[in-house]
């Protein structure tokens, strides 16, 4: 008997074994387990003091694994030499590579990084402690990081604190604890000891946990941070069914402050003036790009050929920091090589402008055609010549070879915006413009009648031209253009061109009005549409900001305070102590009908910052809705 039960234990044994290793993945069709791994117990054991031990290895009650580890668990105080993490089981193991610091309170963050092995079920701001010393830090600081130009969340930022309160401590020494944001933008730093704080957002592209370049996004809170915490009281519900409450109990518990930081992170102008690159794109064409931009144009000397009047400069941003030159003489634009010295103002290493003069080569990316190349050309049009004259023949017809214009492209839609105007975009530069070759009337019954119009360059695009008319809403016009009308600097010309269109009514709009309050006497506020994208600007005068003649539509509105007075929302420096332009978000989505009217009261300053942009406007999503999202998906495709 005592034989034949060891027997059976075993077969029970092994299938309980081979149970356990077939029950990995969840039956088809089963629930969906969302409960995330428990932990158990650790080495060291949780809040240990005077350990001096360098690996650190944390039990959980089911198989894990770690996503992301490198992006999302932070160690304080952080590590010159990266540790190694690693999942094992139902284990995770840290083993740390820096020397440990005598007195120190160690805390590693996990943030979501440990799931369950099967469905993923994140353990969500998971922490573990210990100290070297005979004392645990226990203060606790947390917030939020905004990006300062779009309120937008930013996800995996570090978020760093120093005891030295100088201002030179974030540009040359390590953070002392550290915190790195979720896909919500929050961060929480642990271990830290009472006593004052200077707090910083940092994108810490060389990992050195301070800001050494300037093209690292950063974010610095003007207010020193004082650490503490209180007892507070909560009452939890028990509920005996859906419906009926059972017991309310009063639970103690510790609260932690400040848990309300926010950061508002940027990325600083950079003033170092110098020539990123110079190219020949084509060969009528080279360009010149700067860091940043000048105020005045280089002088450019030409040493194989004479420059004089021989250039059309093309400013594409409205600024002097990208420069193309349309080379106008066909004996300069047909060298293959163009040699010439370019003299503008640079920056030198003690940061002051100095004239500087550098040689340049431009050679056409577009490789010249080979004379065999050429031959052939010449043979297919002449073959194509042939075969369109016989065809022509053939109809009875008398050949005429058609005419290369001048390509421009006709911005006039067949339905007008009562605030919109006409746009006509071309290739190259305009050499010539005819006088009297542009008309534009409006039909009163059955006539046209010529209207007034204004014809002027655009302020940013030199190939393109604006028409500006007074439209009547709900009139119908007609736009056209003689042939030959526009002459290009290369011998083209345009061909003819006539488009028509009808004017919008204002019943077919609908205006939103409104009526702000705590803005800076100098403000504007951008109207966006439901892609976070401007639609148009206004500034705010006694406290009104009125967008007119909207189209239908789901509109929402951010506020910038100009404190410059320039117009556009400007970035900060963290030398001059200067923190970015504030921004303000409307904290609804408003959904505009035609012949509707919206007056809306905006306080900027009801909610706290990241609380005011709407959800469906953000761009970074949180990852538990995401996970959400994939749960749901999987459970509605097993229903099928």
């Amino acid at each position: 008997m005592k034989s034949l039960f060891n027997r059976l234990a075993g077969v029970a044994v092994v299938g309980a074994v081979l149970y356990s290793c077939a029950s990995i993945g969840r039956p088809e069709g089963g629930a969906i387990d969302e409960t995330p791994p428990r932990f158990v117990g650790s080495t060291p054991a949780p809040g240990a003091l005077n350990n001096n031990r360098k690996k650190v290895t944390i039990e959980f009650d089911e198989f894990i694994k770690l996503e992301k580890p490198g992006e999302k668990i932070v160690i304080s105080p952080p590590q010159v030499q990266q540790p190694e993490i690693k999942a094992n089981g139902k284990k995770v193991v840290i083993t740390l590579k820096d020397t440990l610091k005598p007195n120190t309170t160690y805390s590693i963050d996990f943030s979501d990084a440990i799931q369950d092995n099967n469905e993923g079920n994140p353990l969500p701001d998971f922490g573990f402690t210990f100290s070297t010393g005979s004392v645990i830090d226990s203060m606790v600081v947390s917030g939020t990081v905004l990006n300062a130009a779009n309120l937008e969340p930013v996800k995996g930022m570090l978020v760093g604190m120093h005891s030295n309160l100088a201002d030179s401590a974030f540009t040359t020494i390590p953070f002392e604890r550290v915190g790195r944001t979720d896909s919500r933008g929050r961060f929480t730093i642990r271990g830290v000891a009472p006593g004052e704080y200077r707090i910083y957002g940092l994108q810490d592209a060389d990992q050195n946990f301070y800001y050494s370049q300037p093209t690292e996004m950063i974010a610095f809170e003007d207010s020193l941070i004082i650490p503490a915490m209180d007892e507070r009281i909560r009452l939890d519900t028990l509920w005996k069914d859906s419906l009926t409450i059972d017991t309310i109990m009063e639970r103690t518990y510790t609260h932690y402050s400040p848990d309300d930081v926010i950061l508002r992170c940027f990325k600083e102008r950079v003033l170092s003036q110098r020539l990123i690159r110079s190219e020949r794109p084509e060969s009528r064409k080279f360009s010149f790009y700067f860091s940043t931009q000048a105020d005045s144009l280089p002088l450019l000397k030409g040493l194989n050929f004479d420059e004089t009047n021989a250039f059309i400069v093309e400013k594409p941003t409205g600024r002097i920091d990208t420069l193309h030159y349309w080379i106008r003489d066909s004996l300069i634009y047909k060298m293959d090589t163009l040699k010439m010295s370019l003299t503008y103002l640079y920056t030198d290493t003690l940061n002051q402008l100095v004239p500087r003069t550098d040689t340049l080569r431009l050679v056409s990316k577009i490789r010249p055609k080979s004379e065999k190349e050429l031959e052939k050309e010449r043979e297919k049009k002449e073959k194509e010549l042939e075969k369109a004259k016989k065809k022509a023949e053939k109809e009875g017809k008398e050949y005429v070879e058609p005419t290369v214009f001048l390509p421009v492209d006709v911005y006039a839609p067949g339905t007008m915006d009562i605030y919109d105007y006409i746009s006509l975009t071309f290739t190259e530069p305009l050499a010539t413009v005819a006088d009297g070759a542009i008309h534009l009337k409006q039909k009163v019954d059955s006539l046209w009648n010529d209207v007034p119009y204004d014809f002027v360059p655009d302020s940013l695009n030199l190939m393109r031209y604006n028409v500006y008319a007074d439209w009547v809403p709900g009139e119908s016009y007609a736009f056209e253009v003689d042939s030959t009308a526009f002459h290009g600097i290369y011998g083209l010309f345009t061909d003819k061109i006539k488009k028509e269109f009808k004017v919008k009514k204002p019943e077919e709009y609908g205006q939103i009005f409104y009526n702000v309050t705590g803005a800076d006497s100098i403000a504007f506020v951008e109207l966006l549409d439901a892609q976070d994208k401007v639609v148009r600007t206004v500034p705010v005068v006694d406290g009104k900001a009125d967008f007119y003649f909207l189209n239908p539509g789901k509109y929402s509105a951010r506020l910038i305070n100009d404190t410059n007075g320039n117009g556009v929302w400007d970035t900060g420096k963290y030398e001059d102590k200067r923190q970015p332009e504030k921004v303000y978000y409307y904290p609804q989505v408003i959904e505009l009908k035609a012949n509707f009217d919206l007056t809306q009261d905006w306080n900027i300053h009801e909610k706290p910052l990241d609380k005011q942009k709407p959800d469906e406007l953000k761009k970074q999503k949180p990852d538990e809705d995401k996970k959400k999202r994939n749960q749901n998906n999987r459970s509605s495709g097993n229903n099928r």
